[in-house]
C-alpha cells in the first residue's frame, strides 16, 4: 500500500466530508435516527413494521451513487492489490467488529462523535487504534502480500 501524494485532493475531500455531514444532519432531522450503515443494514434483516422501505432505499442509494458517478465519468480507476480471499476475510472481520462495537464508523465516528457520545468516542478511538496497529503489524511482519 502506498499513498499517492501527487494526486492528493484536499478540496474534493473537504467537499465530500461536508456532503456526509449534511446527509447525516438531514437524515436525523427527517428520520430521527442515527445514519449508521451497519444499523440500517442490520435492521433490514429483522425489520419493524414500516421500516424496510426506507432502509432498502438507503442501501440502494449507497450502491447506485458510485455506479451513476462512474457513468458520468467522475470516478478514478480503482486498483485493489489484495486477493479475493483477503477481501472476503476483511469484510467478515469488519462485520464482526461492527457487531461487537454496536455500530460502525458512520454511526460512531461521524454521528456519535458529533453528538459527543462517550460510547462513540471510545468506540472510535478503539477502531482507529486497532486499524493503525493492524497496518503496522501487516507491514512489520511482512504479511502485506
Amino acid at each position: 500500500m502506498r499513498i499517492d501524494w501527487i494526486h492528493f485532493t484536499p478540496l474534493e475531500s473537504l467537499g465530500g466530508g461536508l456532503l456526509v455531514g449534511l446527509a447525516v444532519a438531514a437524515f436525523i432531522l427527517v428520520h430521527g435516527r442515527i445514519m449508521g450503515v451497519s444499523g440500517i443494514l442490520g435492521g433490514m434483516l429483522r425489520p419493524l413494521k414500516g421500516d424496510f422501505l426506507w432502509r432498502a432505499s438507503f442501501m440502494l442509494g449507497l450502491i447506485a451513487a458510485p455506479l451513476l458517478a462512474r457513468l458520468a465519468g467522475v470516478l478514478p480507476e480503482v486498483q485493489i492489490e489484495g486477493s479475493v480471499v483477503r477481501l472476503i476475510l476483511a469484510g467478515i472481520l469488519v462485520g464482526f467488529g461492527t457487531a461487537l462495537g454496536s455500530g460502525c464508523t458512520s454511526g460512531h465516528g461521524v454521528c456519535g462523535m458529533a453528538r459527543l457520545s462517550p460510547r462513540s468516542i471510545v468506540a472510535t478511538i478503539l477502531f482507529v487504534g486497532s486499524g493503525m496497529m493492524t497496518v503496522w503489524a501487516v507491514h512489520f511482519f511482512g504479511i502485506g502480500g
